[in-house]
């Protein structure tokens, strides 16, 4: 299961606690004016989705679901001061790891009970999922949220909720950005009396130090002026970057005895070329591979052969720097399928490359 999942959810319920102090100050309805009153909802969400989620195509073979976007509808109603039921269905729209592969969309159907321990904005919820992503099974969840009221009725939301599918032993996450109104009179909370100020035997003012792009380091110690609101930076204010990778494998099958690439191939081919060009800083080994039969020694010099040829269409028909592509011949040395079998032959007559293509990304706060 995707460990980065609980991780993320983790920190999405820490973040959403912290905002529990703003909450309480906030102008917001009473929790008692609410009860018994019903709303309505909208809300998009993105679905990160468990890694063990695989789909299998008889022309690419097999890879994993990777995360969707999508949109939903949600009737609620508040029990009492503390609880409020929801009932919400959500459709999702869903992307493969391999951009090849068509993926069917997703739905979700959901149940959720939502607590507020301090009777205000910040809640938890948690309830039964039947979230349809290759198949439907019953999936609990446990989250936690934040409301922004704009009105007695009206408020937007933001929520994050993991979710486990029980039969096939997933973990998904969700997070949400949504808008509520609930029907009926809600009267404005009665206001506190005015305190009494207190005159100080010797005004004082506390000047905090400049902080120009609000990144939390002051002006004086701060090398990366104007960085990004949403950028994480280190203890002198520039930001914070990590390696992201993407894989690729190249694989192209070749006649007995030949090294020319057949038309079939040019398609995988060219995909490898876009990819590179994507990652122009990485280079690759192409490795030529050859079936057990015949002489050794010619076998060698044939899977160099079939390397080559791959590095003359790259470089010739895609326009790819030949410096940044080593051919490599293995001849017979390392057979997929020992069988003496034609079928056996056909899969050892092939090259191979792996692509691993790494981009700097800034860390997000």
């Amino acid at each position: 299961m995707r460990t980065l999942s609980l991780a993320t959810l983790g920190v999405t319920i820490a973040l959403t606690s912290l905002t529990t102090s703003y909450a309480l100050a906030t102008e917001q309805p009473n929790a008692e004016e609410l009860v018994g009153k019903n709303y309505l909802g909208a809300h998009g969400l993105l679905i990160n989705t468990d890694d063990d989620r695989l789909i299998t195509n008889p022309s690419f073979g097999t890879t994993s679901l990777d995360n969707g976007a999508g949109a939903g509808l949600e009737l609620g109603y508040r029990i009492t001061k503390d609880f409020e039921a929801r009932l919400s269905y959500s459709y999702i729209n869903l992307d493969a790891e391999d951009d090849r592969f068509d993926v069917a969309s997703g739905t979700n159907t959901a149940l959720d009970l939502l607590y507020f321990p301090y009777q205000k904005s910040f809640y938890i919820v948690a309830g039964a999922n039947f979230l349809d992503v290759d198949h439907s099974n019953l999936s609990p969840g446990v989250g936690a949220g934040y409301r922004h009221y704009i009105s007695n009725n009206a408020a937007f939301y933001l929520e994050g909720q993991g979710m486990y599918q029980i039969d096939d032993n997933h973990l998904d996450f969700v997070s949400k950005i949504g808008f509520i109104y609930y029907f009926g009179d809600i009267d404005s909370p009665a206001a506190a009396p005015a305190a009494k100020p207190i005159k100080p035997a010797k005004a004082q003012q506390e000047t905090l130090p400049a902080d120009s792009d609000k990144d939390g380091v002051p002006d004086a110690v701060d090398k990366c002026m104007n960085t990004p609101l949403n950028n994480k930076v280190n203890s002198v204010g520039c930001t914070i970057f990590m390696d992201r990778e993407k894989v690729m494998d190249l694989s192209v099958h070749f006649a007995h005895d030949k090294y020319e690439v057949k038309p079939a191939a040019y398609p995988e081919i060219e995909r490898a070329a876009k990819f590179l060009k994507q990652y122009p800083q990485e280079s690759i080994t192409i490795n030529g591979h050859t079936s057990a039969v015949g002489d050794e020694k010619y076998n060698l010099e044939l899977s160099q052969k079939r390397a080559q040829a791959i590095i003359n269409i790259l470089t010739e028909q895609f326009n790819i720097d030949r410096s940044r592509l080593t051919a490599e011949g293995h001849g017979e040395s390392e057979l997929l399928d020992t069988a003496n079998t034609a079928a056996a032959h056909a899969k050892n007559r092939r090259i191979e490359a792996r692509i691993v293509g790494t981009k700097r990304v800034p860390v997000q706060r």
